[in-house]
């Protein structure tokens, strides 16, 4: 047989172009084909009747070969894909997958064995480079993002602090998608005038500290664009401005937006829920309209902003934070506390640093530059081009009171580009009257507002949510009736609490 299975072998076996090994019983090579002479440099003569572990001046003895032949092989009859990595003295270092198979005789001994060999060295080496390169990006990544971080000793750790920066990136990119259509830079403050210079030296003043500042101002003044101004020249530059509008949630909504939740905390958490503390942490946290935040939420922000802790709706676990507050109100909190509706713990905490964005009216110098930016602005967007600004035009910009402040001169102006029929601007609007006689015998529309949910409210003796309530005919959320009483200063009579069915 054995005879039989050599000559097989010398026909066919050897045209193959994979090294191949016969060995007998005591492992002395019995036969090589032409592949193996050639891959390891052997010649025929030294090679047959030689115990393998001698072959090459013992360079094949090799423990983890010795380790298949003598150990693992007598237990299987065939095994395969059993990696050696060895380095010959000829042909250098080579990484080999040693296939094996025991061949029997008619008595069921083993007569034979063959061994073919295959030459994984460029394949493995290729393989673990590509390895190299990953981990090696991996660690420029996590020193991109971090900052902080220099290399890292343990690719285990490297990798966890790569996992925390995708989820960070993918926490910001979520939240950076309503901001995307926004214009938001330094350069959009314009204007010249003593108390906008002002304004700017304060910005330059606090924004390398970690002090807290309270933006006060009317509706429109760009107390927004001071928070961002802020930001833009402090060191968490280079983390996104993260912003809540405190009025544009219902009461119910916004403790969860401010400080996450787990799935199941509440009926319709499908899922876990990163708050914006979390999201802003190393960064900075616009709370715009904050005389609007609920009482009832005023202690936990309070904690937040002493201890740098909270927790999770529906987890114990406590969260540390490194956030920068901004906050912004065009309310008068002072009055806010004395009426017990704002904490003054907390009032005290928001205004270590306030600042004032002072009103168009007062800043009528500016009105031109702010114009010129406008225009250019909008011509772009909409694509009509206004290169004249007529003097009447201009008088009636100067004259105006702008109770709207920047964002009803925004509005104005581009009603008369839209309006402009040439490159000259023509107002859409009428400013010559005054604001005594449009407001004479006239109410602000938030004053409208509030007379009629009182009205309601008392129609439906003060039954805020169920069948027959306000919220029903009003065709509002329960929650967001409550935010908008709250808003307006609307409280039930004494002795007549709101019906909470």
């Amino acid at each position: 047989m054995q005879k039989k299975f050599i000559e097989i072998f010398t026909d066919i076996l050897g045209s193959v172009r994979e090294p191949l090994v016969i060995l007998d019983a005591d492992l002395k090579i019995v036969k090589a084909n032409q592949a193996f002479y050639m891959t390891f440099c052997a010649k025929q003569e030294e090679t047959e009747g030689i115990l393998i572990y001698d072959l090459g001046n013992g360079q094949w003895n090799i423990p983890r070969l010795r380790e298949l032949l003598e150990s693992i092989l007598p237990e299987n009859t065939v095994f395969n894909d059993f990696e050696v990595e060895h380095s010959f003295d000829v042909i250098g270092p080579k990484i080999m997958h040693l296939n094996a198979r025991r061949i029997y005789n008619d008595f069921k001994k083993v007569e034979l064995i063959l061994l073919a060999i295959e030459d994984v060295t460029e394949k493995e080496q290729y393989k673990r480079n590509l390895e190299d390169m990953v981990e090696k990006r991996t660690a420029q990544l996590v020193l991109e993002k971090q900052k902080t971080e220099h290399e890292k000793a343990l690719a285990e750790k490297a990798l966890e602090e790569v996992e925390i920066l995708k989820k960070q990136l993918e926490d910001e990119r979520a939240y950076l998608k309503d901001e995307i259509k926004l214009e938001h830079n330094h350069e959009s403050i314009i204007g010249h005038s003593d108390g906008l210079k002002y304004v700017l030296f304060k910005v330059e003043q606090i924004a390398q500290s970690n002090t807290t500042v309270m933006v006060l101002g009317e509706t429109g003044t760009g107390k927004e664009l001071v928070a961002r101004a802020i930001h833009s020249s402090s060191n968490r530059k280079n983390r996104a401005l993260i912003k809540v509008n405190c009025a544009a949630l219902p009461s119910n909504l916004i403790e969860s937006e401010l400080f996450g939740h787990e799935k199941g905390a509440f009926t319709g958490a499908d899922r876990s829920h990163k708050g914006r503390f979390e999201i802003a942490d190393k960064a900075t946290l616009f709370l715009d309209e904050i005389g609007e935040l609920p009482l009832e939420l005023q202690s936990k922000l309070l904690r937040v902003i002493q201890e740098g802790e909270f927790e999770r709706l529906g987890n114990s676990r406590t969260i540390k934070v490194d956030v920068r507050i901004i906050s912004a109100t065009n309310r008068n909190l002072e009055e806010e506390v004395e009426k017990g509706r704002f904490r003054s713990d907390l009032w005290y905490r928001l205004n270590v640093f306030p600042i004032t964005m002072p009103p168009l009216r007062e800043r009528k110098e500016d009105i031109p530059l702010l114009a010129d930016f406008y225009i250019k602005k909008i011509s772009r967007r909409l694509g009509k081009p206004i290169n004249l600004i007529p003097q009447n035009v201009m008088n009636a910009l100067l004259n105006y009171h702008w109770p709207g402040n920047i964002r009803e001169l925004e509005n104005v102006l581009e009603r008369a580009v839209i309006n402009s029929s040439s490159s000259k601007l023509h107002l859409a609007d009428n400013l010559d009257k005054s604001y005594r006689h449009l407001g004479k015998g006239l109410n602000t529309l938030e004053a409208v507002e509030r007379d009629y949910i009182i009205r309601v409210l008392e129609k439906t003796r003060w039954k805020v949510s169920g069948k027959n309530s306000a919220a029903q005919i009003l065709g509002l959320n329960r929650s967001t009736l409550r935010a908008r009483m709250r808003k307006l200063s609307i409280v039930p009579p004494e002795r007549l609490p709101l019906d909470c069915q």
